[in-house]
């Protein structure tokens, strides 16, 4: 390993260990205090632009799993760990994490002090930060100097229709950045799915006489797509049922009269304790998430809230009072888990059973 640096916005620096691919990097800092999973959260199109601290203190021991991939081409900028350790003798993996991320050129830095990163990060929010060789005022002016893109959808969802074909009902997925967790759930319950870009019309979307529809994750602010979306939204929520993940949830909140804001801390982690209101029930479910639905916006005439983050409150839920039309923020797929939301899935599908008959 050689030496490398991490430098913020802020002025700091921190000197470690590269690993992975020897590029220079920048993107938008944000920590995730999952204990596993790092390929499913790296290979998230969630964290595309953007530089993943991980407050686990080692990274890597598991390697890289073939069912492990939440999407085929991962967009991340980098990766700050503690400790990145070679894989496990008892694991039969034969691709290392610093082998796949040279393979994807992502670069990674290790000997980080990841628990003073991480409060850092929770004292003065989300910021600009570089991998460099070295941290000198040439890298400084550089970091400053880059201007992250606002067109993240645009860049990681599919430009054209793809079909995930079984026998089962008919699902029409909006790809605004999409988990593969979700069409894994889907294909668990046999689900013909077809996978449809995020600038879809709400024609085109009648046209398949989809059974279901579902608004998937993706990054970046739901302020930064247009108008269109909203209104595609609207016209499909009126007649066929439909689930909203992630960013999708922000969309429906968005397309429902309800406002979006960022978050002073992003939540992205698997440790967040979120409430069912209808049961009281307590859950655990992976969040990424760097803007919040508005609680005093909600148009209470038309929407419902169903979850709650119990740390800070948040809205995690919402659910239509007139149409069969419902949102999570947090991924009901695990994908890493936990699962404790997955029956979510199933009630998709009994609405959809509902509709048929």
């Amino acid at each position: 390993m050689t030496q490398r640096f991490l430098i913020l916005e802020d002025g700091s620096a921190f000197a470690g260990e590269g690993f992975g691919a020897g590029a220079t990097t920048t993107g938008e800092l944000v920590f995730n205090t999952s204990m596993l999973g790092y390929q499913e959260i790296v290979t998230n199109q969630v964290y595309h632009n953007q530089i993943i601290v991980f407050s686990q203190p080692i990274i890597g021991s598991i390697g890289i799993a073939h069912d492990g991939y939440e999407s085929i081409l991962p967009t991340a900028k980098g990766m700050v760990v503690r400790d990145v350790s070679a894989i496990s003798k008892n694991r039969q993996r034969s691709l290392s994490l610093d082998q796949f991320l040279k393979q994807h050129n992502i670069p990674g830095i290790s000997g980080i002090d990841t628990r003073y990163l991480v409060r850092l990060i929770q004292q003065k929010g989300t910021m600009k930060g570089s991998i460099v060789d070295v941290a000198d005022d040439h890298a400084f002016d550089q970091l400053h100097a880059t201007v992250l893109t606002n067109q993240q959808v645009a860049q990681v969802a599919t430009p054209r229709p793809y079909p995930n074909p079984n026998q089962g009902d008919n699902v029409v997925v909006i790809d605004f950045g999409l988990k593969h967790g979700i069409l894994r759930q889907l294909s668990r319950r046999n689900c013909n799915v077809t996978v449809l870009p995020w600038d879809t019309d709400a024609q085109s979307v009648i046209n398949l006489d989809p059974d279901g529809v579902i608004l998937s994750t993706g990054p970046g602010s739901p302020l930064d797509l247009p108008e269109s979306v909203l209104e595609m939204i609207r016209v499909i929520q009126e007649r066929i049922p439909l689930f909203a993940i992630g960013l999708g949830h922000e969309l429906f909140a968005l397309a429902n009269g309800s406002e979006v804001k960022a978050l002073p801390v992003a939540h992205h982690g698997a440790n967040h304790p979120i409430r069912k209101i209808i049961t009281n029930e307590i859950i655990y479910a992976m969040e990424g998430q760097e803007y919040v639905v508005d609680p005093d916006s909600i148009n209470r005439d038309r929407l419902i809230t169903t979850y709650v983050d119990i740390i800070d409150g948040s809205v995690q839920g919402l659910r239509h009072r007139d149409y069969p039309a419902f949102s999570v923020q947090f991924f009901p797929d695990g994908a890493p888990g936990p699962n404790d939301s997955v029956d979510l899935f199933d009630e998709f599908m009994e609405i959809m059973g509902t509709r048929e008959a």
